[in-house]
């Protein structure tokens, strides 16, 4: 009998918190990448109780589970690509990226969650050093919103001026490639920014979208980018391509949930 080519079909690895609600999270990434036809893989760094309100609990994995989890994956699967999601703290995100340094799992997408659309806060202030200095190094690509490239460079994004200008520092910080997100703006139009490891940029714009059906947007983007990655396409194609995908998702509304309810993920499969 010959012997099974594993590589062959796309995995993708994500590593973050559950959402107990499904809409965000590792919820969000497993199905995000199952509607790219891409396999999704798991290391779960906190197990969270929140819902279309906000987040009324965390609790982060001990050490040694995690590190076993990453063992586990490396041992048997053909990891493409991968992103980070929540991380909690300064010691999950040292962890993080000691495991991300030994073991090859192909690019990297770094979603430096820090503040959840009800308000939790969802990473420790000085876990943000900690992203600075260990894992944006690492990064092929880091996706933060309007807010967390505020906290990442320490100075207000308020214009396209600023907005490059915080692309730029945050790539000085050792991301190879920037995509800030800028669904946070004000005004009825949003400009996301990419910024390319070769100087060269491209804003994605769309109009705002007035729905609060937003719940996990971006841990979707990054994780429909990653998915576009593990399948081969470039990353200026992969990143164009998950925001069409975010945006169907936005626009062919599910009803679920009372407050920031979750994306419909099955938008693109249902065609126009």
């Amino acid at each position: 009998m010959p012997k099974q080519n594993i590589t062959q079909f796309p995995q993708i690895l994500t590593i973050a918190g559950i959402d107990s609600s499904g809409g965000a999270g590792i919820n969000a990434d497993i199905v995000t990448a199952f509607a790219h036809q891409v396999y999704a893989a798991t290391v779960v760094i906190a197990i969270t109780a929140q819902n279309t309100y906000g987040v009324q609990a965390t609790d982060l994995l001990p050490p040694t589970i995690i590190e076993q989890q990453f063992a586990s994956i490396n041992d048997d699967l053909a990891i493409r690509a991968v992103k980070t999601g929540m991380l909690g703290d300064k010691l999950h995100v040292e962890m993080v990226a000691t495991a991300l340094e030994k073991y090859d799992f192909g690019p990297i997408i770094v979603d430096p969650v820090m503040i959840a659309k009800g308000g939790a806060r969802l990473l420790t202030a000085d876990a943000i050093m900690t992203i600075k200095t260990r894992l944006l190094p690492l990064a092929t690509l880091v996706t933060p919103n309007l807010l967390e490239a505020e906290a990442l460079v320490n100075f207000k994004i308020n214009n396209e001026q600023t907005l490059i200008a915080a692309a730029k520092e945050i790539q000085q910080l050792g991301a190879q490639n920037v995509l800030i997100k800028g669904g946070h703006g004000q005004g009825h139009h949003v400009k996301d920014l990419l910024l390319l490891a070769n100087g060269q940029y491209h804003i994605l714009a769309n109009n705002k979208l007035a729905t609060q059906r937003t719940h996990g947007t971006g841990d979707t983007y990054a994780a429909a980018i990653v998915s576009n990655l593990a399948t081969g396409m470039g990353l200026v194609d992969a990143v164009f391509a998950a925001k069409e995908y975010l945006m169907n998702t936005i626009k062919k509304t599910i009803i679920v949930g009372h407050g920031h309810g979750p994306l419909n993920h099955w938008a693109q499969a249902e065609g126009e």
